[in-house]
């Protein structure tokens, strides 16, 4: 199930790409599995087959792998997981934002997280039907979305977010939370029952003790990452960003901010 070849040319992602993303995604990873001590809320009871659309570093389909160990846990993106992976795991090459390249019916749960700064909001519907064509009946779909926002939000996050919020509205993706506002309903229209919808407020900064350190480390690094995009974009001199960013950390810790996130599930019937 492997596959070969460069990255599909249609790709939209908004951050840069990074030699230590790799330790950004696994910090953001294991902050969610704290928040909501698991990996899922959809069920895997039985499962045999496992898939992880946009799955990054392959982290969390590493620990399914472990979980599930008679299950073949499957992951897909355009850049390969980390090295080293469990015996139950496979990669595949591929984009989110063509049809997938697996048969109808082929998995027990179809899990997808963090996804909406790739896929464009136009595409995000049939995306979700390829999640749901390619998902057994009986099975699962489990979508994992921030809303995009800090709340509450000082006035240098404020401008931090507004820029962030300018340059992805440029490529297509959602910057309002509208993938968030709506994911249950999304699940639902694309057919599934039994929907289920839980709402996480991740702190960020110090006071919100581990999980909001690990928060901050991943915002800090998203922030940094795009800076000389949105330095160049904002036409912002290098000293000005620095001490935005400095003022945004402050006021995370100061006003106690969280990042909404939402993760639904729900069956596809038999």
């Amino acid at each position: 199930m492997d596959a070969e070849g460069p990255p599909p040319p249609d790709a939209t992602y908004l951050l840069p790409r990074h030699p230590s993303e790799v330790d950004r995604l696994d910090l953001q990873h294991y902050a969610l599995r704290a928040m909501i001590n698991a990996d899922h809320l959809a069920p895997v009871d039985g499962a045999i087959a496992i898939l992880d659309l946009g799955c990054g570093t392959g982290q969390w389909a590493f620990e399914l792998c472990k979980e599930v160990p008679a299950a073949l846990v499957v992951g897909l993106d355009l850049v390969p997981s980390k090295p080293n992976p469990p015996e139950n795991y496979r990669f595949v090459r591929a984009s989110v934002l063509q049809s997938l390249p697996f048969a109808a019916g082929s998995f027990d749960l179809v899990h997808q997280r963090f996804m909406s700064t790739a896929v464009p909001v136009s595409s995000w519907a049939d995306g979700l039907d390829e999640a749901v064509r390619v998902t057994r009946p009986g099975g699962w779909v489990e979508l994992g979305e921030p809303a995009g926002r800090f709340e509450p939000a000082g006035p240098a996050t404020a401008e931090v977010r507004d820029m962030f919020r300018a340059f992805g509205a440029s490529l297509g993706l959602d910057m309002d939370g509208v993938i968030f506002d709506s994911l249950d309903d999304g699940l639902r229209r694309a057919g599934l029952v039994e929907v289920e919808r839980r709402n996480i407020d991740l702190p960020i900064g110090e006071w919100g003790g581990r999980i909001g350190s690990l928060m901050a480390t991943d915002l800090r690094a998203i922030a940094m990452r795009m800076a000389p995009v949105l330095q160049a974009q904002f036409d912002l001199p290098r000293e000005k960003w620095h001490e935005m960013l400095i003022a945004m950390q402050q006021e995370w810790v100061e006003n106690h901010s969280a990042f909404p996130f939402a993760v639904a599930f729900g069956r596809k019937p038999r």
